[in-house]
Formats: structure tokens, C-alpha cells, sequence
């Protein structure tokens, strides 16, 4: 079997994460729009490049040689900036194989909390997430233009090292929003790239929910961080009164479950399948600050 060559548009925490999960399955190029980036992408097993809306002459060449396409960047009001500005380029290329594009569970917008999945018609409410679903329909559209199998991804809250619950109450930024009823879904960055990995390794198309087994309210989960750190919880504040973001709220403005039938159809086993598990992990690990493996007791 040849080598693959994979490049990742928009190579952010998730990309580092798919990256580093197996930096030996073949060449892996990513972009960024910082060069300030470009030293972390190296130490994840990725060649950067820069990308900001236009191809550049190193970029058409490194898709002229791609096997396997990943695309990890958010929609624009103009549409989605990959295709906008490569998809021919995309269209043409002669090895490619199979393309992933990350999106989000926000497609479904709300279901009361009820449950979803991914034969869910999709109600975006965001505007975020209406362009979500368009970007969805482009890429699925290129690849039935070109023959090429389209991976759809739709992931929910995304932690991992560096970005959760502990992290937040370690800086003093953990708040316990209550809203009654509320819950979310969420997906370890390490699944994320299970998922992908076992999904590129058949060239397998489809739309999958990549998510956890436990949806919960968020205080919830500040709560059991709290509880294996051995600190006390902030106060709960009642969602009403809370002062949050336009965008924080509008996550609020969804609540649903969101059921992962068809990634575990494929045979793909989640190594984190609740928030609990995950964050007994990172806590025994020590590596919830930022991956690198410590004493989970020590203080900074």
C-alpha cells in the first residue's frame, strides 16, 4: 500500500490531536493563519503551511499529492473558504482518496432534549450553524461530482488537555451556569481522532455523530472536576441572571441528546465514552494542563 499523504486544512486543536495519535501512518501537512503556529504543528508531526483564504504555490503543491483530505475551518457568510478558494484545485486532485470535514452537532439545533441522531433532519437555529449545514451539502456535493467518498464529522463540545473543566478552575474561570433541563453533549480531542483515523483507514463516507454516551448538564461536570481536584465547586448561578456572551447564550438556545449510532456502526469504540472517564484519565495522567504527563497533585 502507498504511502498516504494527508493535509489538513485549518490544523487547530483537532488537527494536532489526529496529528500526534499516529505520526507514523504517512506524511501529514496542516495549515494555519499564524506563523507564530507553525513551531506547534511541527512538534504534532505536522508540516505547516500558511493559509488564509488564498492557495498559495506550496499549498497547490502539496494537494497535488494528497491522499486524504481533511478540512477542520468554519464557514464564512461567503461560503466555505476551502472551497472557495481550492475547490478545483480539490476537484482535480489525481490521487486523492477521501475527504473528512469536521462540522458540528449544532446542525440539529433544538430538540427540548430530546434525543438525535444522524437520520435527525437538521433545524439549525445559529447562524453559525445554518452555515454549518450549507458547508456540509457543498463538500458532500464535491465528492459526488468527483466520485470521492465525503466523511462528515458533527462534533459536540470538544475537551481534552488544556481546555477543560480542571484548566478552568485551576485559572479561577469555572462557573456552574444552571439552567434547568440544560444539557450537552461533549468528545474527548483523542476520540476525535480515533474517529477519523478509523474512518480514513477504509476511505469510509458517511455522516457520523462523533460524540460521548453521557449527555449532562455543565455544572455537572465542574462539579466531579472539583471533586478530583479535592476543591470546592464555584456557587451555581441561575442561567437567567448569568452574564454571558451573545455566542455562550446561543449555545444555551439548543438542548438535545445526540446519540453516535453510526460511528460505532463502523466499529469505531470510544476510549472516552463520558466526561468521567476522561477526566479520571487526564487527573491520573497528570497531563490535563497541556498533555505532557505530571504529578497530577502538583500545583503551578
Amino acid at each position: 500500500m502507498s504511502e498516504k499523504r494527508i493535509f489538513i486544512f485549518g490544523a487547530g486543536y483537532s488537527g494536532k490531536a489526529f496529528a500526534r495519535a499516529n505520526k507514523d501512518a504517512g506524511t501529514i501537512l496542516g495549515t494555519t493563519r499564524a506563523p507564530e503556529k507553525f513551531e506547534a504543528l511541527r512538534q504534532a508531526g505536522i508540516q505547516p503551511l500558511l493559509f488564509d483564504g488564498a492557495l498559495t504555490p506550496e499549498i497547490s503543491d502539496a494537494l497535488e499529492k494528497t491522499t486524504h483530505l481533511v478540512v477542520s475551518v468554519a464557514p464564512e457568510e461567503a461560503g466555505d473558504p476551502v472551497l472557495n478558494a481550492a475547490r478545483q484545485t480539490i476537484a482535480e486532485i489525481p490521487a486523492l482518496e477521501w475527504i473528512a470535514y469536521l462540522s458540528t452537532v449544532g446542525v440539529y439545533g433544538d430538540y427540548g432534549g430530546g434525543w438525535v441522531d444522524e437520520t435527525t433532519e437538521c433545524r439549525p437555529v445559529s447562524k453559525r450553524s445554518m452555515l454549518r449545514v450549507a458547508a456540509e451539502q457543498d463538500w458532500l456535493k464535491l465528492g459526488r461530482d468527483i466520485g470521492r467518498p465525503v466523511a462528515i464529522l458533527r462534533l459536540s463540545g470538544i475537551y481534552g488537555p488544556g481546555r477543560n473543566a480542571l484548566v478552568n478552575l485551576e485559572n479561577g474561570t469555572a462557573r456552574r451556569l444552571v439552567k434547568p433541563g440544560q444539557v450537552f453533549n461533549r468528545i474527548h480531542c483523542d476520540d476525535i481522532a480515533g474517529a477519523l483515523w478509523h474512518l480514513l483507514r477504509d476511505d469510509r463516507g458517511g455522516i457520523f455523530n462523533i460524540t460521548d454516551d453521557l449527555p449532562a448538564p455543565p455544572q455537572d461536570v465542574v462539579t466531579y472536576a472539583a471533586g478530583l481536584m479535592g476543591v470546592t465547586p464555584p456557587p451555581e448561578i441561575p442561567f437567567e441572571t448569568a452574564q454571558l456572551s451573545p455566542m455562550a447564550r446561543s449555545f444555551y438556545g439548543e438542548n438535545k441528546r445526540v446519540a453516535n449510532t453510526a460511528i460505532k456502526a463502523a466499529g469505531y469504540r470510544f476510549r472516552f465514552p463520558d466526561y468521567r472517564t476522561a477526566f479520571d484519565h487526564m487527573w491520573a495522567e497528570g497531563n490535563w494542563r497541556d498533555g505532557e504527563a505530571r504529578s497530577p497533585m502538583k500545583r503551578s
